[in-house]
């Protein structure tokens, strides 16, 4: 190789290790650009650095914020890049990703973003900082922590497939209980919801027109059919969840209904709710010099049930009527 394609060669990649650390949102500086390269080995001077990025300006989508020092990034026209480099915000995003969402992800879809969840957790193991944040950074539940049931691996797979592609499913369910037989069913999937430990599958049946959940642990068999899946009207997700339907019916019976709930309680413990509100529209009233009264529209669901019932003898006072029975599992 002559000293001509040495050095051609030396400023590619030069030049591509310097076009891999740009980002498409926030502007990096020259000095900041050495700092990044010298910490990985790459020696360079902040004027070849600035030499560099006005050469890959005329050729790749970046932009400069024309200050001084000058800022580089992609521009936000910039199509996604497959360079394979990873910056500490990505490869944070990714492990994140991996250990809190993989569950909710398609199983063929997390086969697919292995190599870059590899690719994150090697950048991490050069970025010490970086690193530090994972280990210190966790998700608690807010109950009682439980082990997630095991799902079935084909199931979970055709139904998220169906999912992915608007078709129906035919599947093989058992309802929950010692006794409970499975059952065939051909459902509409409509959306995922992970609730807790538990991902539940929201769907109507070839059969029927009401929206239902399944558990998808419980699924022992699923096929994704050629069918397209059937939508209720205007069904939104959102609005199904804030309906209460998740909660859990009281009255299995009747349908969800939203009640004004009103909760007295001393005044530390009213506290709680200054800071956590049970809804938008959440009133809270000094009824004397020791009690507080919580006032809120939510859905009475069994879910709104179990939870009042852990705060014990601190519920001074429950109404609606039917909510005080509920809890205290007065007929």
């Amino acid at each position: 190789m002559s000293s001509q394609e040495k050095e051609t060669s030396s400023s590619l990649y030069r030049q591509w290790q310097i076009l891999s650390r740009l980002s498409t949102g926030k502007w990096m500086g020259t000095r900041e650009l050495q700092e990044t390269l010298q910490r990985e080995g790459v020696e360079i001077s902040l004027r070849t650095i600035q030499r560099d990025l006005n050469q890959i300006a005329q050729r790749f989508p970046i932009e400069s914020n024309k200050t001084i020092p000058q800022g580089w990034r992609w521009r936000s026209d910039a199509p996604i890049q497959s360079l394979p480099h990873m910056t500490s915000s990505q490869a944070v995003t990714f492990m994140m990703v991996e250990e809190h969402l993989k569950h909710l992800l398609p199983p063929g879809l997390v086969e697919e973003m292995t190599p870059w969840f590899d690719l994150a957790r090697r950048s991490l193991s050069t970025q010490n900082n970086v690193r530090q944040w994972i280990n210190r950074v966790r998700i608690v539940p807010a109950t009682q922590p439980l082990i997630p049931p095991l799902v079935e691996r084909q199931a979970q797979q055709a139904i998220y497939e169906g999912l992915l592609q608007d078709k129906q499913v035919e599947c093989l369910y058992r309802s929950r209980g010692h006794l409970a037989e499975e059952k065939s069913y051909i459902l509409n999937p409509l959306g995922l919801v992970q609730k807790g430990a538990i991902i539940y599958l929201v769907c109507t049946r070839h059969d029927k027109s009401d929206v239902q959940t399944f558990a998808l642990h419980r699924f022992k068999s699923a096929k994704v059919l050629d069918t397209r899946a059937m939508h209720p009207v205007n069904f939104d997700i959102d609005s199904y969840i804030d309906s209460g339907a998740l909660g859990f019916r009281v009255d299995f019976n009747t349908p969800t209904e939203h009640i004004e709930l009103k909760l007295v309680m001393n005044e530390d413990d009213a506290q709680y709710f200054t800071e956590s509100q049970l809804s938008e529209n959440q009133q809270i009233e000094q009824l004397n010099a020791e009690l507080y009264q919580i006032s809120a529209v939510v859905p009475f669901t069994s879910q709104l049930v179990w939870w009042l019932r852990s705060f014990g003898k601190k519920l001074i006072r429950i109404e609606p009527e039917t909510v005080f029975n509920a809890v205290h599992e007065i007929e």
